[in-house]
């Protein structure tokens, strides 16, 4: 019980020390966007996540190596974060006018990719990436299939 506690509150201090903004496409209109390689990006970031868990998975059965631990929980987190910031910076606000045809299920679609990327970050349960993916390829369909 106490090793978990340390371990958890090493993980807590990194994510305070080593958390940082990321940036997505700008918000000028500028013209230049790549949606295709946007959503190949969102679908490497699930699989990021998805590594991130089977190993933090993996680590907290070995019980001796707290410093990795935090390193794939940090990780985990980071690219769930990247993958909303894609979400939200660069479909909800750039590239999904109010006009947009199906805009309601578009926006949908994006709604629970942030929820269930949310929930990565919050656990390890793989579940929630199959989930994060059935979304994003959701979404995709709609997006790309006009």
């Amino acid at each position: 019980m106490k090793r978990r506690l340390l371990t958890l509150l090493v993980m807590l201090s990194s994510l305070a020390f080593f958390s940082s903004s990321a940036l997505a496409h700008c918000e000028i209109p500028c013209g230049i966007y790549d949606d295709t390689a946007r959503m190949n990006m969102i679908f490497e970031h699930a699989t990021t996540i998805e590594k991130s868990m089977k190993m933090i998975t993996e680590l907290e059965k070995s019980n001796n190596n707290a410093n990795q631990l935090v390193r794939w929980v940090s990780n985990k987190e980071k690219h769930a974060e990247l993958l909303q910031n894609i979400v939200t910076q660069y479909f909800m606000t750039q590239r999904i006018k109010l006009d947009t045809k199906d805009y309601d299920k578009k926006i949908t679609a994006l709604h629970k990719m942030l929820i269930f990327s949310m929930k990565c970050k919050q656990t390890i349960d793989l579940g929630n990436v199959e989930k994060l993916r059935a979304a994003v390829q959701d979404f995709q369909k709609l997006y790309f299939d006009h």
